[in-house]
């Protein structure tokens, strides 16, 4: 029991870095088992950097024949080293479910051997779960690049959710720090599953009993600022991925240095660049539910976001010609691309303006950053147009009117 507890203690810490622990999505429900991912969800936690970090997430190792740079698993790297049996994966998540410790099972891990001798095992945890312990929580598997369509092929019929990591944005950074890897072998398992997606979806419109296959679909993680990577070659790989893969989620993780002697990478005391992660993740949802294109936030002429204002704000402030809008006249679309005003409160300016004009008073109360929003909106009784203002006294007196307590260059609000 003491060396279950030692290993539990290894290989949770070594799964902190991998942030891809969503789990949304999922239709699976209870057939008479335990547990039920299509209601509850998934526990999580919070580190103090802000990450979100999902209940029970482990690796099944973190042996690994691969020497990637940044990874603290390298094969290099001189750490404590454990493994699971499948047995023991079973029963940590079974025991933790039952004592209401999680509500689901997020499970990576090195590569040890080979990348089939790994998939293999991870599937082998996956369809005990299931079928002898009749296991019907949320499960989140890892994709070892490089295994088998088969083995892949049957680890999505026991999962919800399935996630591959692209680890750098660019072939030619992870050549750089990871030479023994390539971006094919994850684009690869990427376009099968996606692929088998479409293919039960079809059947299902014929046949009444299909099996469910991934049901919270893919998602990848990329490691920020380990490479020399712009923000705009980053997101052209996250639309890339979400065009070609229909991925639910890609993640943005900062670098977090360790201990290496590699001098292409940032050393020890760089902290990760957490603000720049927030700025991605900020226009990676501008694209995916506010109507951007990547090239209206980033393009050959602004590569690198801006740090001190999130990115709508910023779109706004490079586009002058596009405001004032008018607040009583604007289609939903328009609407949610003034900064301050997210999705929520568009639909109750929506709804709101059948039964009148909407004023000043009003639309504070609808939930909207007004004093950020004003700059660039009129509504029924505004006195003045933007046109009277520059932009960059708009962008001083929206930073100015930020919290003393709080510096300029943390995250602002989409919403």
């Amino acid at each position: 029991m003491e060396r279950l507890e030692e290993k539990l203690k290894i290989l949770a810490d070594a799964a902190k870095y991998d942030v891809s622990c969503s789990s949304s999505g999922s239709k699976r429900k209870n057939t008479g088992g335990i547990g039920d991912a299509s209601h509850s969800g998934i526990c999580h936690t919070y580190t103090e950097d802000g990450r979100c970090v999902s209940l029970l997430k482990i690796l099944l190792t973190n042996h690994c024949i691969y020497d990637c740079a940044f990874c603290v698993s390298r094969r290099s790297n001189d750490i404590q080293r454990a493994a699971f049996t499948v047995e023991e994966v079973v029963q940590l998540t079974m025991n933790f479910y039952r004592r209401n410790y999680i509500e689901g099972l997020f499970l990576s891990s090195g590569i040890f051997k080979n990348a089939d001798y790994t998939m293999e095992r991870l599937l082998r945890i996956a369809k005990k779960l299931r079928t002898e312990e009749r296991y019907n929580g949320y499960i989140h598997l890892k994709t070892i690049p490089g295994a088998s369509e088969e083995l892949i092929q049957q680890a999505g019929l026991y999962v919800d959710r399935m996630s591959i990591n692209l680890e750098l944005p660019t072939d030619e950074g992870l050549k750089l720090v990871a030479p023994e890897k390539d971006h094919d072998s994850v684009r690869k398992p990427l376009a099968f599953v996606n692929d088998k997606l479409k293919q039960y979806k079809d059947e299902k419109k014929s046949l009444k009993h299909i099996p469910s296959f991934v049901p919270a679909g893919q998602s990848t993680q990329m490691v920020i600022g380990a490479t020399p990577e712009n923000d705009y070659q980053i997101m052209q790989v996250a639309d890339d991925f979400y065009t070609n893969y229909n991925l639910k989620r890609v993640y943005y993780s900062g670098y977090i240095p360790i201990a290496n002697t590699d001098s292409l990478l940032p050393q020890i005391g760089t902290k990760p660049p957490l603000v720049r992660e927030n700025r991605l993740y900020q226009t990676d949802w501008l694209m995916r539910f506010y109507g951007f294109k990547i090239h209206e936030i980033l393009n050959p002429e602004f590569q690198n976001l801006d740090l001190e204002i999130d990115p709508k704000l910023s779109w706004a402030l490079r586009h002058p010609q596009l405001f004032p809008i008018d607040i009583n006249t604007a289609d939903y679309w328009t609407i949610i691309r003034i900064p301050g005003v997210g999705r929520q409160s568009a639909m109750k300016i929506i709804q709101a303006r059948k039964f009148g004009k909407l004023r000043e008073y009003q639309l504070k109360k609808m939930g909207i950053a007004y004093n950020r929003a004003r700059h660039f909106m009129i509504c029924a009784d505004s006195l003045i147009t933007l046109g009277d203002i520059k932009m960059e006294h708009v962008r001083r007196h929206i930073l100015q009117g930020t919290p003393r307590n709080q510096p300029s260059v943390t995250q602002l609000s989409l919403f």
